[in-house]
């Protein structure tokens, strides 16, 4: 049985704490183990831990066929390039962190301490691939029942209020923005990082989407990928307006 969203954090560290806290159960405690083991705890430990490397691979397919899955049946009128914008505003590493702070996965991953000082914890890419691997070892310790009752919940929750009669267009704000200066004639756009500020584990970067040598927006944000999609979205949302409804924070709905 998984209870997704626990009420309380639980204390202390270790499978049995980390099952409490984020609402699993696991048979075979030596695989949430490894689940949560990114590969500079095992770096430092001299060969006597094993990462969650061949986990978070795993697990990256048991999201997609799941996603993939859902996203099938729930909205049957989606041609195949919609259902791909679905599915991947759901499995990409933005989304994927996002769910794994929601139930406070970083407090138990076991890290590295170099990677620690570094605010490793916090990081999108290692946050993702935990969450990754997490599905990875729930599919081999309980099948994909159990993958897809952890997962759905998270997969599910942004798309609430879409309907699923009625015509939209799904995309992301970096190709949607490309999408449409090139209808307009005109050439893709370009991304420039403009500056940086902070310290290495807490940087902020500040990039300027052009389009030739005009500025269509300027954006700031914890990564420069990160960045230059706050840019797309703020020069597409000049150009439509309200007909563009915030879906994730990599996709949008445009209502004509």
């Amino acid at each position: 049985m998984i209870r997704l969203f626990p009420k309380k954090r639980a204390k202390g560290r270790g499978p049995a704490a980390a099952e409490r806290a984020l609402g699993v159960r696991f048979r075979d405690k030596e695989l949430l183990a490894l689940a949560l083991t990114h590969s500079s705890f095992a770096y430092e430990s001299a060969g006597k831990a094993a990462d969650n490397e061949r986990l978070e691979f795993l697990g990256d397919s048991v999201l997609g066929l799941i996603a993939a899955d859902y996203f099938y049946g729930a909205y049957p009128d989606s041609n195949e390039g919609d259902l791909s914008k679905l599915k991947s505003s759901t499995t990409s590493t933005a989304a994927l962190a996002r769910f794994a702070r929601s139930i406070g996965l970083e407090a138990h991953i076991r890290i590295g301490r170099g990677e620690e000082k570094s605010g490793g914890r916090d990081k999108d890419t290692i946050l993702a691939g935990v969450f990754e691997s997490l599905v990875g070892a729930l599919y081999l310790d309980g099948g994909t029942a159990a993958a897809g009752d952890f997962v759905l919940p998270f997969i599910r929750s942004p798309f609430d209020g879409l309907p699923s009669g009625a015509p939209f267009q799904i995309n992301n704000y970096k190709s949607a923005l490309q999408e449409f200066l090139q209808k307009e004639g005109l050439p893709a756009p370009q991304y420039k990082m403009v500056k940086t500020t902070g310290p290495d584990h807490r940087k902020e970067f500040v990039v300027e989407v052009r389009v030739n040598k005009t500025s269509l927006a300027r954006a700031a944000g914890p990564s420069r990928k990160a960045a230059e999609l706050k840019a797309a979205e703020k020069a597409l949302k000049s150009f439509f307006g309200k007909k563009i409804e915030d879906l994730t924070p990599d996709t949008f709905i445009r209502k004509d």
